[in-house]
């Protein structure tokens, strides 16, 4: 049973698809595959410029290239990443969507690796006495403060990582649907209430007013993001209250 899947540059149909089982490897690059290998036609990439490998849940990747870091991004993250070091051996990748990028020769190419076989196990807990764990971070998401951190996040968890976060008066407006009476005053208190509950190091008190509420948005957006503390899923905290004609 293959547990990867890697789609070519410009895969046309599900037939292009490489797949391989756990133990099974591929490799990649600019020459002529000996086997069932993934060719990249290319002349800034090394003949074999490297090799994945299944191991069950996850796979690992090889970079066999001499001087060109290889990266692994979550396509459906907020910026995930992993960086390959030229020579590095089986560096484990754990994302379940996977795009490795490939500098070459000015450009970047970019090919998929899906690992669909990613097994979890129920977190609740089963007869187990005493008191129960402290949550790390314990957020309310039928708060107002819960629906500003989204409207923080949803550029980044909308697909661009690298988007700016939006401005005090941009998450006024995102929030006015579903929030009729939000202000610029209400958006900055939520904004210093996350940094204070979420335990966010102050900035210095030497910064500017402005400096300081950006760098706070910067901390919440980062940590949120990196912590799963708002998912995609959560971005419906953001759509507009039902008018009462709807009703």
């Amino acid at each position: 049973m293959y547990s990867v899947i890697i789609v070519p540059p410009s895969c046309g149909s599900v037939t292009e698809q490489l797949r391989i089982g756990a133990g099974e490897r591929i490799e990649f690059g600019r020459a002529e595959p000996g086997g069932a290998g993934l060719l990249i036609a290319h002349a800034g990439v090394p003949r074999i410029a490297g090799e994945i490998a299944a191991h069950r849940t996850f796979w690992l990747l090889s970079n066999l290239s001499e001087d060109q870091t290889y990266v692994v991004e979550n396509p459906e993250g907020a910026g995930e990443h992993v960086k390959v070091a030229p020579g590095r051996v089986d560096a484990p990748v754990p994302f379940e969507l996977s795009r490795v990028t490939l500098p070459a020769a000015g450009d970047l190419l970019t090919f998929d690796v899906w690992a669909p076989r990613h097994a979890f196990r129920s977190v609740e807990r089963h007869g187990l006495e005493g008191a129960g764990t402290v949550p790390a971070f314990a957020l309310d998401r039928t708060k107002r403060y819960f629906a500003v951190l989204a409207a923080l996040c949803e550029r980044r968890l909308r697909g661009e990582p690298s988007a700016p976060l939006p401005a005090v008066e941009e998450i006024v407006e995102r929030l006015r649907p579903s929030w009729p009476k939000v202000s610029r005053s209400a958006v900055y208190w939520n904004i210093d209430y996350l940094a204070l509950k979420l335990r966010l190091k102050p900035g210095p008190d030497t910064a500017e007013p402005g400096r300081r509420t950006h760098g706070k948005k910067e901390s919440l957006a980062a940590l949120a993001l990196r912590f799963d503390l708002v998912r995609e899923d959560d971005l419906m905290v953001l759509a507009p209250i039902p008018s009462e004609a709807a009703r």
